[in-house]
């Protein structure tokens, strides 16, 4: 009976002595796999590529040509906007062209007895100055140049001459110069010095320089004396020139 607890208790004693080797290599084995899988260095995984979309396309007209056409609340449904285009103003008229009642080449430069329009005073003009809306250019022998607004104008002398005014001076002078005849066919009287006329005989508008022009039917002969100036005529391929100068 002895013998038998003893073997038993053997038995026993090698059993628990080898489960706990065998617990004690278990712990070792667990152990080593904490560690290696503590140190393992992990490689990140490559990232994904990347896709790129195509672009967007550029929104075309053409494209809500459907919405158009079908469009709820238009009446028509008609895609043509008519656009109302504003008329071009119109151009502006030019003025009556001034009236020309004469031109003097004189040594100190040309000069024009010009009127800005019918009834109005006339007076010397100059190249570069102004009558109205209008700047004389240039004149030559045969045509005069004037400036309106960038655009030159160019005309003939003899059209551009106020008749009216030029045909009553002539009829002016002529009624005058027969009174004249009359009155000394009726009462003959001897010879004397030619008296300086009245009214006519005065120097008329400024032409510049201290210089005056002749008014209309002006019919006093050279060196006629008026107001402190004294009359001079210069012969012109248009007839003479006839001018007032400072005594």
């Amino acid at each position: 009976m002895t013998r038998k607890l003893w073997a038993l208790n053997l038995v026993l004693l090698f059993a628990v002595v080898a489960a706990a080797w065998r617990l004690r290599k278990d712990w070792i084995a667990a152990h080593l796999r904490e560690r290696a899988l503590l140190h393992q260095i992990v490689k990140p995984p490559l990232p994904p590529p990347v896709i790129f979309s195509a672009p967007a396309q550029p929104v075309a007209a053409i494209s809500y040509a459907d919405i158009v056409q079908k469009m709820l609340f238009s009446k028509d449904r008609n895609p043509t906007v008519v656009v109302p285009v504003a008329p071009a103003p119109a151009p502006k008229p030019m003025p009556p062209l001034p009236l020309l009642y004469g031109v003097m080449n004189l040594v100190d430069g040309t000069t024009a007895i010009m009127g800005e329009k019918a009834g109005a005073k006339h007076r010397g003009v100059r190249l570069g100055d102004k009558v109205g809306e209008f700047t004389l250019v240039a004149v030559t022998r045969d045509e005069i140049t004037l400036d309106w607004e960038g655009k030159e104008v160019t005309r003939k002398i003899e059209d551009m001459i106020d008749r009216g005014g030029a045909m009553a001076g002539q009829a002016e002078t002529t009624a005058t110069n027969r009174n004249t005849s009359a009155a000394a066919v009726a009462t003959p009287t001897p010879a004397q010095p030619t008296p300086v006329p009245k009214g006519d005989a005065a120097p008329g508008v400024d032409l510049g320089n201290g210089k005056r022009s002749c008014n209309a039917g002006d019919t006093s002969p050279a060196g006629t004396q008026s107001g402190g100036f004294r009359k001079a005529l210069y012969p012109t391929p248009f007839g003479n020139a006839c001018q007032w100068e400072p005594m």
